[in-house]
């Protein structure tokens, strides 16, 4: 094997840590809920806010995290990102109290949303053949998908044997790690001068998330009728519009706008919030389902998710094949109908349903999620010039981390009085969104995103 070989797997070993790990913190919190609660003298809400604060940073950022990749170059800016996460992480750990672990967290958030973008900036660098580059994001996208669906085990089992606050230092070996090995293998990208940093652009999305978010959490716990919810609402929708004014104005907006002009990158960016919206929603919830109506302890709530997890690498591996026969669009569509079934049938879950039955829904839950994200991640690429694959990246998990922002704060609202009852409306939610992910992939082109993944097969 060559050393050029050699260091492109090593690269994406390193780009498929900083995803990994991006990921494993967006749902290892879930099954610590409870023991943060506890020993932190926490409402729902505070929790909610633990979740929220870390996805809402994620979202806001990441744009401009993916301009900075293609200003300055991805591989300083992952390696900074690594650091920002890893010590972030430490606070997290450490934190005396609530307050203070939200603010970690939201830090922890601008770490990961330098880390998504410039990952995939230095896999679509690293491996410029297409065919190698669809495998390259299959697997990419596996190490996120198991650090996803994983949480709630690792959350578990750390939690169970050490406490809560592992949950948070075990990244700081793992950051050390990343950084180490992009250093070491990874390979710069070329800058882009004219992709400077939106400062008016990025305030403007910090406001419409940060008030989204708020007014959702606070509408469990207030109702949504109450004056501060509305308010939050309606300036919420405010900041969005005047974002969507900014960006159109700028000559190097921080979301090019005509990007969305293109079919497949509009739909493939419109799916990944709805069925994030779903997905993570449903994690918060279910936790809470598992915690305090079946009364399972930490480490159980753990293992309930793990049958899931299971098939997640599989099916990740699994796209790139079954887009090569059927087409991305029928295999996102099939996905997305799939997901809608299982979920139908986790509508009577209830405090007598037995877990043999919750369980298999699930699986089958998130093996259509492991097939339906890379064929989403890779039919958004393949729509974008590769000079803009920063910015492409970053937009697509904008949208999937404003979806987990709305999901938590909604579905989390929704359970905050009647667990069972709220489960139970946001599975009805989450059906209805599945159904429009299929929908929403109807107008996809194939030409773009299926030549890289026949060439991967």
């Amino acid at each position: 094997m060559t050393d050029d070989r050699i260091a492109r797997r090593w690269a994406l070993v390193a780009t498929s840590l900083g995803f990994g790990v991006v990921q494993l913190d967006v749902s290892v919190v879930n099954v610590a809920v409870q023991p943060i609660r506890a020993d932190l003298h926490a409402s729902v809400s505070g929790a909610q806010w633990v979740v929220s604060a870390y996805t809402m940073t994620f979202a806001a950022f990441i744009l401009s995290a993916g301009a900075l990749g293609d200003r300055i170059g991805a591989k300083r800016v992952f390696v900074a990102g690594f650091a920002l996460f890893s010590l972030a992480s430490i606070g997290c750990g450490l934190a005396p109290g609530i307050g203070s672990l939200i603010g970690f967290r939201a830090v922890q958030g601008i770490g990961a949303a330098v880390l998504v973008p410039c990952s995939l900036s230095l896999l679509s660098h690293a491996f410029p053949d297409p065919g190698e580059r669809a495998r390259a994001v299959g697997l990419w996208a596996a190490g996120a998908s198991v650090g996803l669906s994983g949480g709630p085990l690792v959350g578990g089992v750390l939690t169970d044997a050490f406490g809560w606050r592992w949950i948070f230092l075990i990244n700081v070996p793992l950051g050390l790690a990343g950084i180490a090995l992009t250093i070491r293998y990874a390979s710069e990208t070329s800058r882009s001068r004219d992709r400077a940093v939106d400062l008016p652009g990025q305030i403007l999305a910090v406001l419409a998330l940060g008030l989204l978010a708020a007014a959702g959490i606070e509408g469990g716990r207030l109702g949504f009728g109450d004056p501060f919810v509305l308010g939050g609402l309606v300036a919420a929708s405010a900041a969005l519009a005047g974002f969507v004014a900014v960006e159109r104005r700028r000559t190097a907006p921080m979301l090019p706008l005509d990007m969305f002009r293109q079919p497949t990158f509009a739909a493939a960016s419109a799916i990944g919030l709805v069925v994030n919206i779903a997905f993570y929603g449903l994690i918060f919830v279910l936790s809470l389902y598992f915690q305090t109506v079946r009364h399972y302890s930490v480490l159980a709530t753990g293992l309930a998710f793990a049958p899931a997890t299971a098939v997640v690498l599989l099916a990740n591996l699994s796209s790139g094949a079954l887009a090569a026969r059927f087409g991305t669009r029928r295999v996102i569509a099939g996905s997305g109908l799939v997901m809608a079934a299982s979920l139908a049938a986790l509508l009577p879950a209830g405090r007598e349903t037995p877990y043999a039955g919750l369980v298999v829904q699930l699986m089958v839950l998130c093996l259509a999620l492991g097939v339906l994200v890379p064929a989403m991640t890779s039919a958004l690429l393949g729509s974008a010039d590769r000079s803009r694959s920063g910015v492409a990246a970053g937009t697509l998990n904008t949208a999937r981390q404003t979806g987990s922002v709305l999901g938590v704060a909604v579905f989390g609202s929704l359970a905050a009085a009647n667990v069972v009852g709220g489960l139970r409306r946001s599975l009805v939610i989450s059906i209805a969104l599945a159904l429009i992910a299929t929908v929403l992939s109807r107008p996809m082109r194939e030409r773009a995103a299926d030549r890289e993944m026949a060439a991967a097969r």
